[in-house]
């Protein structure tokens, strides 16, 4: 009986010691790097700087390699970016046509190498945009009469159309329209980016681990006081189709470009994905909700109803 009686007391020491299921984590939990509707963009700097002066302070505890929004203090052209972030391991940029007529979308670029994988980025943008281009014009061309809701949605998708053809003229050159990166690299080099020309703040992030559960907001370069609002965009195109472009293909693969260290497919890559798209709750860009990859479909807000009938 004291042997039985010993071992179930045992048996049950070990069942209650045992180690209870790890939580899973939280599906919907997003990390936001950058700045927000409503924030003023020189705070945002200054915290920025901040943050990685006490990250790079000799008598913090070392950190490991970490990833940092990098905004600039203008638009550049891609063949700019091997220099401007040599040393740190590249995952995505981000580009905008800057038009003074219209607000035009921010467009996530994947990078895999410097500056090549840029301009593929901009060349399968230019090709969305052609596309875009054709539907709001063969849209326009639909709407025969004269009456004001008829003549107010031709004029939109007109304006509309010619914004596309000139995004995708832009991106068609390899435009300067790169404006922010993504990128790796321990904190002693994330401090050379910041402290060369044309760097605007490097917004560094310990807390990120997961890109595709992580919201990148970077400031226009022309943005210096408060971010405003959402402005408006050029309509939608209805279509029965999923999306104007296709769904994403496989990572960008192209010819190395001048030397800079980034992500490689055939090179041992960071323990969190390169630049897979966020949940689709999220908005990826301050200045643009519908900011997508460059081989995503290039999704845009909704279209003003159209005349009754249609």
């Amino acid at each position: 009986m004291a042997a039985v009686s010993a071992g179930a007391l045992l048996v049950g020491a070990l069942w209650i010691s045992r180690p209870g299921p790890v939580p899973a984590e939280d599906p919907g939990e997003v990390v936001r790097v950058g700045v927000v509707q409503g924030q003023q963009v020189p705070g945002y700097l200054d915290a920025a700087r901040t943050e990685l002066a006490a990250l790079t302070d000799p008598s913090a505890p070392a950190a490991g390699d970490t990833w940092a929004l990098v905004s600039l203090e203008g638009y550049v052209a891609a063949g700019v970016l091997p220099d401007l972030l040599a040393g740190t391991a590249v995952a995505q940029v981000y580009a905008r046509v800057p038009l003074a007529a219209a607000h035009t979308p921010v467009v996530r670029i994947p990078v895999y190498h410097l500056p090549a994988d840029v301009l593929t980025g901009m060349l399968d943008t230019a090709l969305a945009r052609d596309r875009e281009q054709a539907e709001y014009e063969q849209l326009a061309r639909r709407l025969t009469g004269q009456d004001r809701g008829q003549q107010r949605a031709r004029q939109a998708y007109a304006t509309a159309a010619r914004t596309a053809a000139e995004e995708a003229s832009a991106y068609r050159s390899g435009c300067s329209c790169v404006f922010a990166a993504v990128v790796r690299a321990a904190p002693s080099a994330l401090r050379e980016v910041a402290g060369r020309p044309g760097v605007r703040a490097v917004d560094a992030a310990p807390e990120v681990r997961r890109l595709d559960r992580t919201e990148f907001r970077p400031p226009l370069p022309e943005q210096n006081g408060t971010v405003p609002a959402e402005p408006a965009r050029s309509p939608v195109v209805p279509s029965s189709a999923a999306g104007i472009a296709p769904g994403p293909p496989a990572p960008i693969v192209s010819s190395p470009g001048p030397p800079v260290t980034s992500f490689s497919p055939g090179a041992a890559a960071p323990a969190s994905p390169l630049s897979d798209p966020a949940p689709p709750a999220r908005s990826a860009v301050l200045s643009a909700a519908n900011t997508t990859p460059a081989h995503d479909a290039t999704a845009r807000p909704a279209a003003p109803p159209g005349p009754p009938g249609r």
